[in-house]
């Protein structure tokens, strides 16, 4: 057994802001690879290349399951590399580049509509998830390595998920406007997707840049395969109990992004600028309560904080059922309600990540961040793909019509039920239900303090 892993300057102490602010610049490109394939892969394929709503689903599901496979070999990867730029920062820039450019790639497609072109834009989107991989794995695995304290990780993650939203909010809400100012259709996505691309490199590029100055440590020793570390991480409880929960909600958070679109064109007849409004209404309160969820972690301690937020999003989307029945502005209220806990759920869940890992590194005396935040993001990932997946399920059920024009085809009442439920009653059961998991969840800051993993007091 090897001493705990290399510390850098950092751990255990405050963050320097500009080290916060670099490294949460790579939420740009997670951000926007996160939220722009959930909110508009789903109709692009739906209503403007023709694709039937279950055959669509599957075409977003199935690249997105293979990182389930990929990802832990890249956080595998990650943990062995050797590098003057460190075992993680290579990625940020590399994974980073071919990100941009695949994404832009997937929409840009030389094939017109109909099935060949349903085929290529799968095609491209696991070439674009791999990719993802290579950046994403790393750049989650890094928070455990700049600081071994506590409460830093939590103001760290404070910093990430800030720019998180602010990622969401610009791709989600800006995306749509793209298309539309581009000749909606198949131009329309191609602008768009050459708008992603470049938000997705600058933030890889500002990641790679602003964590420089940051020793993360060097390659220290790990279990000798695969095959054993994933033992390892299975025998994490803490980390167990969390990633099955996470997995589950990001599920229900991406049924949120797939349907928002159908959502406002459907059930609330508002296909000129409902969705750039729903998105703003779901993202832009993150921005405020950000600090809030900070200082109420901070009092009542991260897992208390996480259970509350997630119930604050169930039970908004769970109200969001009577919108046919609502007046107009109250809908985007509740969207609002949604994203206040969407806010939180994401901050703590990211800032409760670094404790499982330390606690195992603590446990074994071993340094595989790299592999726990390989399943971590494998489970993330293809939460996020099940999401549209099961909303496209969904939709096929219930009757909804396809179109290839580019303009959503007129649907029946059974179809707008089957959008209304999909994105209301299934994301509130896909986020409240899960917290059942964390009943034995136990990392506090007491439990961490006599490895030397946090302070005496929260």
């Amino acid at each position: 057994m090897t001493a705990p892993y290399p510390q850098s300057q950092a751990a255990g102490h405050t963050l320097p802001r500009r080290v916060r602010a670099g490294y949460s610049l790579g939420s740009l490109a997670t951000g926007a690879f996160g939220t722009v394939p959930g909110l508009v892969l789903l109709p692009y394929l739906t209503d403007t290349l023709g694709i039937a709503a279950g055959v669509a689903a599957l075409l977003v599901l199935l690249p997105k399951a293979w990182d389930v496979l990929v990802n832990p070999v890249v956080g595998r990867i990650s943990d062995r590399t050797r590098s003057r730029w460190g075992p993680r920062r290579p990625y940020l820039l590399l994974g980073g580049v071919a990100l941009a450019v695949l994404f832009a790639a997937m929409f840009a497609g030389p094939v017109g509509t109909g099935t060949d072109a349903g085929w290529y834009v799968a095609f491209a989107f696991l070439a674009t998830a791999t990719a993802f991989a290579f950046f994403q794995v790393p750049y989650v695995a890094m928070p455990a390595e700049l600081t071994t304290d506590y409460q830093e990780r939590t103001r760290l993650m404070t910093w990430r998920i800030a720019v998180l939203a602010v990622a969401i909010l610009v791709s989600g809400a800006v995306a749509p406007i793209v298309v539309a100012a581009g000749g909606s259709g198949l131009s329309g996505h191609r602008w768009m997707g050459l708008f992603v691309g470049a938000l997705i490199l600058a933030g890889a590029v500002g990641a790679f840049v602003g964590t420089r100055a940051v020793p993360v440590g060097a390659v220290g020793e790990s279990e000798p395969t695969l095959r054993a570390q994933l033992a390892v991480v299975a025998g994490n409880q803490p980390f167990r109990l969390l990633l099955a929960c996470f997995v589950v909600q990001s599920a229900g958070i991406a049924t949120v992004l797939a349907g928002v679109n159908y959502f406002v064109v459907q059930v609330l007849d508002d296909a000129e600028s409902g969705t750039t409004w729903a998105f703003a209404a779901f993202v832009g309160p993150a921005l405020l309560v950000m600090p809030v969820w900070s200082r109420v972690g901070a009092r009542v301690g991260k897992l208390r904080a996480f259970v509350w937020a997630s119930l604050i999003f169930a039970a908004g989307a769970f109200a969001l059922v009577a919108s046919p029945l609502l007046p107009y502005v109250l809908p985007y209220l509740l969207i609002v309600v949604i994203g206040c806990g969407y806010a939180g759920l994401q901050v703590f869940a990211l800032a409760m990540l670094p404790d499982c890992i330390a606690y195992d590194t603590a446990r074994t005396g071993r340094r595989q961040a790299g592999v726990f935040t390989g399943v971590w993001t494998a489970g993330e990932t293809f939460g996020l793909a099940f999401g549209p997946g099961i909303y496209g399920l969904v939709l096929q059920l219930f009757g909804y019509v396809s179109s290839d024009t580019g303009l959503a085809a007129g649907q029946s009442a059974n179809a707008r039920l089957g959008v209304l439920l999909g994105f209301t009653v299934l994301p509130a059961v896909l986020v409240g239900l899960p917290l059942l998991f964390l009943r034995r969840y136990h990392l506090t800051p007491a439990d961490l303090t006599p490895a030397g993993l946090a302070p005496a007091r929260p």
